[in-house]
């Protein structure tokens, strides 16, 4: 893509959560977490890449005791859409008896999410919980009725970007939740 055809899809698209209606979720989500997660000695675990911008905001805003480790696990690649789950990364802390928190960008279908649970599962955590700026609404989960345990922000089936959401690999430093024109 162009740098002038990224622009334009950034100057096309819908504002559907601005910085400040993420904040706010952002802040609520850590006072949700705090109060379930603040005795548990947890490890935050950010995945890459759409999870970053997330997971480094909330963080600090987790005022207990935790370590945290990231994985780098994609179906998308830059495209817009992807079947195979490709490992890049995986955690490199002892997981076995811990609970684990899932920092992710959106639960869409979930599959990602769904894998890496189950991943941390079988390398013998006690618990894994999900925690996801955007649940995207809609019926095509991985399995049936599939919600994130703390969810920012709840958004119809579009296509979306920014916050940590990339279109084609760009506009994951978006300053909102936007969605494509026609997507």
């Amino acid at each position: 893509m162009t740098v002038d055809e990224v622009n334009k899809v950034l100057s096309d698209a819908d504002l559907l959560a601005s910085e400040e209606e993420i904040d706010a979720a952002i802040k609520r989500l850590a006072s949700e977490i705090t109060a379930s997660l603040g005795d548990a000695n947890p490890i935050a675990m950010c995945i890459m890449n759409g999870g970053l911008i997330f997971a480094g905001q909330l963080l600090t805003r987790l005022v207990f005791p935790m370590q945290v480790d990231y994985v780098h696990a994609t179906r998308y690649g830059h495209e817009i859409n992807g079947a195979n789950l490709n490992w890049t990364v995986r955690p490199q802390l002892e997981i076995a008896g811990r609970t684990v928190l899932l920092l992710d960008d959106i639960l869409d279908e979930g599959v990602t999410l769904a894998a890496i649970a189950d991943y941390c599962y079988k390398q013998g955590a006690s618990k894994v919980l999900m925690a996801v700026l955007v649940e995207k609404l809609h019926l095509r989960k991985v399995t049936p009725g599939m919600k994130a345990d703390f969810s920012g922000i709840e958004i119809g089936d579009r296509f979306l970007f920014g916050y940590g959401l990339d279109y084609k690999g760009y506009w994951r430093n978006a300053p909102g939740i936007y969605a494509v024109k026609g997507l």
